[in-house]
């Protein structure tokens, strides 16, 4: 039968491919959000979140020293993860990620969605010059639709009501050009730099009111996804990986501290008990890695790094989160 042998968490900024040099730069441009989900759980503006913050405490953050420092370990980060994936000889990769309105916009937008088609674009760069690691051109890749459509079948027969799309249409006007978000994108710019392998990639809705999974259905997601994997016919290596998070963009270190504790302990009730109004914007992209807490469970968890990478004097950034289940 098909085996789960390995699980991927990481984050996928730009702030993780811009050299530190840049960070403050983007920090700047923080203040142009409306909608910051402060560690206090208030969402307001930058103005009003900086009122709140420990001014004091976030410059020792913000060093040109600490920021090189910093970027230094996600860059080991990735590399780590890198390396796991080839060392796994996976056949294909099943990879979760949100996608914010590239692909899926507001006249359709399902909670959980599979795609099953035969290939799919990956665009270049995404209209971000300068990007570590990230090239210019587009380019399609090979998705695997027999596991996709094997996936759609099992989670409606497991109850789970899953959108499906067999192709992304070029002409619908997202912000990825017809092709694949950037949570995927930056798997294929900056982990999968070798050998391509087939994948299946999975788009959750963790940032659009009212239709966001919950926690525990995201773990009851993993947890199905494997049993699905299971019951595929043959044998197969495969992988699941999470894009996104941790907490954004507000470094929110506790809020981390709390999600990745429940996913060593592959605890339900510790991941439910996440405070969901932080749950919203870059913070709902835990989500993804509690799907894949669910999908590993007969795995051990190693978490390569843990790196809060801070970029104004209010607390924006992003906290960078590698992890690796084998």
């Amino acid at each position: 039968m098909a085996q789960v042998v390995l699980g991927l968490g990481s984050s996928h900024s730009p702030q993780l491919s811009t050299p530190s040099e840049g960070w403050l730069a983007r920090g700047e441009n923080d203040r142009r959000h409306k909608e910051l989900v402060g560690t206090d759980g208030i969402v307001s503006d930058f103005e009003g979140l900086l009122e709140r913050t420990d001014l004091g405490r976030i410059a020792k953050e913000i060093t040109q020293e600490k920021m090189r420092e910093r970027h230094e370990r996600n860059q080991k980060g990735i590399a780590r993860l890198g390396k796991a994936l080839y060392e796994a000889d996976l056949d294909v990769l099943v990879m979760l990620g949100d996608d914010q309105q590239e692909y899926l916009l507001d006249d359709n937008m399902p909670g959980i969605c599979v795609y099953w088609g035969n290939e799919f674009s990956v665009p270049g760069r995404e209209g971000d010059a300068g990007l570590i690691g990230y090239s210019d051109e587009d380019r399609v890749v090979p998705a695997h639709s027999d596991l996709g459509r094997h996936l759609i079948e099992y989670m409606v027969e497991a109850e789970f009501d899953i959108g499906s799309s067999k192709f992304l249409d070029p002409a619908k006007g997202g912000r990825a050009r017809g092709g694949i978000g950037h949570a995927f994108g930056y798997v294929y710019h900056r982990i999968m730099t070798g050998k391509t392998i087939p994948a299946v990639p999975i788009m959750v809705n963790t940032y659009y009111p009212p239709n966001q999974p919950t926690p525990k259905r995201c773990y009851d997601l993993g947890r199905t996804l494997r049993s699905a994997i299971e019951a595929w016919p043959g044998k197969a290596r495969v992988g699941v990986l999470a894009s996104g998070g941790l907490s954004h963009f507000v470094v929110d270190e506790e809020l981390d501290e709390m999600a990745l504790d429940g996913m060593k302990d592959r605890s339900v009730v510790k991941l439910g008990r996440l405070p969901r109004e932080k749950m919203h914007s870059g913070n709902s992209e835990i989500r993804n890695w509690i799907a894949v807490t669910g999908a590993t469970e007969h795995l051990d968890m190693d978490l390569v790094d843990y790196v809060p990478c801070y970029r104004s004097p209010a607390g924006t950034g992003c906290a960078m989160g590698f992890a690796i289940w084998s």
